[in-house]
């Protein structure tokens, strides 16, 4: 005897893939009153890309085709005026031998260490006292940002008057304590030591108000539950502040090594007087840094096609070093 016919939404066939029989599911239809909008091409946004073009264009203009425009030079022997040469690699290979070259790095390597190194660490520090600072802060933080925003040829010819051998305010000091004058300007490396200062002197603010924006966003409560559990307040700088503020250390040291390797006007300005002549950067070449070199070969000795191959080996040379930094800071961090 067969069973009786099955009736009802069972016996309605599900259509695959769907959510439910064929014969119930919804149409979708918009709603009463809906606008279907229509996709605009590119084209229909001219005037949003019109207003932003100048950017564009200036950034064209002025950033983007004289890189280029440098790294096509770099194979070429030109004076600014005459006929291009095409040389290939022979700006390189000189660049390789010239013993000039290699001093300029050494001092730009030994001013970036002099100064990268105290600027953090005292950042870090300042930053660290004005954030338990409750009050005068807006003060301290005013008074610690504004050697940033000085002139850099003003904070020059400050340090020059300041450190002058013969009659520099600290050697005035130096003198009145029985200390016989120091050659701040003539030592090599004093000299050094001087542009290190004046670079410290300058960047430390920076950094310091991006460790107290990094130090605010730090929980109040994370340092209350540490301090529950018995740790210092060295512990907790160590294994709290500073595994927090590594990302902000991080950006940091990567951003003073860019500038700190770009040392130009510090030197140029203090040895303004013998900027056209071969002891540029002092005495015995002691202040003479990569891109000072390449002022004097590009624009004081006029070879464009040299001096262009110096900035872009120094540039593969800040890119190698902010790598390894990077590297450095990022040791240890879990993934």
């Amino acid at each position: 005897m067969s069973s009786p016919p099955v009736t009802g939404p069972a016996a309605v066939p599900k259509h695959r893939g769907g959510p439910g029989p064929a014969r119930f599911r919804p149409r979708r239809t918009p709603p009463a009153g809906a606008v279907r909008v229509r996709r605009r091409g590119a084209l229909s946004y001219w005037r949003q890309y019109l207003a932003i073009s100048p950017f564009y264009l200036v950034f064209l203009a002025f950033s983007f085709f004289p890189v280029i425009y440098s790294l096509y030079l770099a194979f070429q022997r030109w004076d600014g005026i005459g006929t291009m040469h095409f040389v290939g690699l022979q700006e390189f290979r000189f660049l390789w031998k010239d013993p000039v070259f290699w001093l300029s790095i050494r001092n730009t390597l030994v001013i970036w260490v002099l100064s990268t190194v105290p600027t953090l660490v005292g950042a870090l520090v300042l930053a660290t006292l004005l954030h338990s600072v409750r009050r005068f802060k807006g003060f301290y933080r005013i008074a610690l940002y504004v050697p940033n925003v000085t002139s850099i040829v003003a904070v020059a010819i400050f340090f020059g008057a300041v450190f002058s051998n013969n009659f520099g305010l600290v050697n005035a000091i130096l003198d009145t304590v029985g200390i016989s004058p120091v050659p701040w300007l003539s030592d090599p490396w004093l000299i050094k030591l001087v542009i290190a200062l004046l670079m410290t002197w300058m960047w430390t603010g920076y950094n310091m108000i991006i460790y107290l924006a990094g130090l605010q966003t730090i929980p109040k409560e994370v340092y209350e539950a540490a301090k529950l559990d018995g740790a210092g307040p060295v512990r907790t700088f160590f294994q709290i502040t500073m595994p927090i503020m590594r990302p902000i250390i991080l950006f940091t040291v990567i951003i003073s090594t860019i500038n700190g390797l770009q040392s130009f006007s510090e030197p140029q300005v203090l040895f303004a007087s013998e900027a056209a002549n071969p002891s540029l950067g002092g005495p015995g070449q002691a202040g003479l840094t990569t891109l000072l070199y390449f002022y004097q070969s590009a624009f004081v000795n006029n070879d464009y096609g040299y001096g262009a191959a110096i900035v872009w080996a120094f540039f593969v040379l800040i890119i190698v070093l902010v790598v390894i930094n990077w590297r450095i800071v990022q040791r240890g961090r879990k993934p």
